[in-house]
Parts: C-alpha cells; structure tokens; sequence
C-alpha cells in the first residue's frame, strides 16, 4: 500500500472515531435532558398565573370599572372553555382574525376603558412586573386542555391569514438572510438544551404548538405565544415586531392550523 492510500486510510479510521465520539456525545446530552425535563415534570407552577387570571377575569378594573365576564373570545360572552383550542379565528365585531392576546385587548379596552397601546406596552413581563393579560392567557389557556385543537380556515380572512402566516415562516430576511424555517424547517435540530422542532411536520407541530403559552423554569416567568414569537423574532434580528400585531396573528395562525387533531396541553412546562 502506497503511502498515498495509507493517509486516505488513516484519515478515514480518524473520521470514523470523530463521528463516533460526537454521536456518543450527543447520546449523553440527550439522556441529561430527558433526566432535566422528568426532574421538572412535577408540577407547573404556571398554576398560579392560572389562578391570578381567574381573579383578574371577574374582578373590575379600568376607567370603566367593569370585568371579563362579557368578553367574547369566540364561544360567546364569558365563555372561557375550550376557546383557545378554537384560535385565532375571525371575529365579525372586529373585522379581522384574532388570536388570544388581541382579543383580549379587544375586550380589555371596550369592556374596561383600557386603550389598547397602553396593555400592549407592557404586555410582556419581567421578574419585577408581571402584567395582568399575562395571567388572563394563563387563566384562558387551561381551560382548553385536553381538548382537540380545532381552528377554522372557513372564513375567507382565516385563509387569508393562514396563507400569508405560510410565507411569513419561509420568508428569508435580517442581517443573517434567516427565517422561521432556519431553525424550524428540519428535524433533530437542537440549541444548547432546547430542541428546535420541524414545523414543516404535522407532528411536531402539534406537539410543539400544544405545550405553549408556557412556564419557562430558566427565567421563572409564564411566556405567552405573543412572547414567543417576539423572541424568535429577536433572535433572527428582525425588528421588534408590535405585541399582537397582524404579523404574528397570521403566523399564529398557520402553526395552530397545522396542528389542528392534537389535544391541546397547555400551559405547558420549557426549560
């Protein structure tokens, strides 16, 4: 064997052990995060933030000095079970479709006096404010669960909205030419500790579209979808896009279309 043949040999023993040694590596991560996610599993305190929306949902507040209580999120007023499971959807009194947060702005400034910039200002918490739209997800949400998710794309604008929330995913923009599709667009896909699932698969849509809104342990706060949007958006260094806007309604849309048949098992728990 010349010495040509020798090196090709011993570069593909060298590559072979490489391989070996990270599918090991990654074999042992995934053992600690399934370890992590079972230590976790006992208990959400997402229970709580349920529990204080329940409060918040009969209690009178705003100029108007009134509560939820006829707030129609779909199902009629007050009605409350199982209508996330049926969001977004249209509504006629507004004309457009709405997912959970926007409507709840809408019941929030009609209802109670609220104007819907100063809720959405500071819609998204922190350790130190935690704003009661929050809650209120947290309190609507869990009354869903267990039940299929069942979004309607009958009305002309819930196709329209799920169509253009299709393009938004695939769209390639920002400074790294990124889209939804960049991290969601393939399987067995993971950042640090957080799989990243294929949305372009019904499956794991639907099991990732159903455990959200969520509690996230690492930052000891309950995240709303709206957030969750937010911050991919972050990520891919997209500009802020507005808390409920159009944008993220669509795209919210298209995620809940496609896992439409999956019970719904919300609030769920996230690293």
């Amino acid at each position: 064997m010349n010495n040509l043949k020798m090196a090709a040999l011993a570069f593909a023993i060298l590559s072979l052990s490489v391989m070996a040694e990270e599918k090991s590596a990654e074999g042992k991560a995934a053992d600690e995060i399934a370890k992590y996610r079972e230590m976790i599993a006992d208990g959400n305190p997402a229970e709580f933030d349920e529990m204080r929306g329940a409060e918040i949902w009969k209690t009178s507040a705003g100029p108007k000095q009134a509560n939820l209580e006829l707030c129609n999120l779909g199902k009629g007023p007050g009605v409350v079970k199982g209508v996330y499971a049926e969001l977004p959807r249209y509504f006629p009194d507004t004309k457009r479709v709405q997912d959970l947060e926007s409507r709840l702005l809408t019941c929030m400034s009609s209802l109670q006096g609220f104007t819907e910039k100063e809720i959405a200002d500071k819609a998204i918490g922190n350790v130190n404010r935690k704003p009661a739209i929050e809650a209120l997800v947290a309190y609507v949400v869990g009354q869903s669960k267990g039940m299929p998710m069942a979004v309607s794309t009958r009305h002309p604008k819930e196709k329209e909205a799920y169509e253009i929330g299709r393009r938004i995913f695939f769209y390639r923009a920002g400074p790294y030419d990124f889209s939804c599709a960049t991290c969601h667009g393939q399987s067995n896909r993971r950042i640090r500790m957080q799989d990243l699932p294929n949305f372009t698969l019904k499956k794991e849509t639907q099991l990732a579209y159903t455990t959200w809104p969520a509690y996230r342990v690492s930052q000891g706060l309950f995240r709303s979808f709206q957030w969750r949007i937010n911050d991919c958006f972050r990520q891919q260094r997209f500009p802020e896009p507005q808390y409920a806007s159009e944008a993220t309604v669509d795209l919210t849309m298209f995620l809940a279309v496609n896992s439409n048949g999956a019970n719904y098992d919300g609030p769920g728990l996230k690293r």
